[in-house]
């Protein structure tokens, strides 16, 4: 990956300024699993805002979203 994986939310945002493609998704959501890990939130903590409703995704799409979100959780190492 040509990204580093985001230590903050500032991280996260900068990278809005990058093309979106396959690894600037991936950075973003390695840096929310990250950060959420900082913050002391669990994987269920975390699935569920991704699963809660809201404007952008539909049901389907948030269902999608957080199985991606928790298999990086497992993936990805604890520091």
């Amino acid at each position: 990956m040509h990204y580093p994986i985001p230590a903050s939310s500032q991280d996260i945002v900068a990278l809005r300024q990058q093309p979106i493609n396959e690894e600037v998704i991936a950075a973003v959501i390695a840096g929310v699993v990250h950060l959420a890990r900082s913050q002391g939130q669990s994987l269920d903590d975390l699935t569920a805002e991704v699963l809660a409703d809201d404007s952008l995704l539909d049901r389907n799409a948030r269902r999608w979203l957080s199985d991606i979100v928790a298999e990086a959780w497992r993936s990805l190492p604890q520091k």
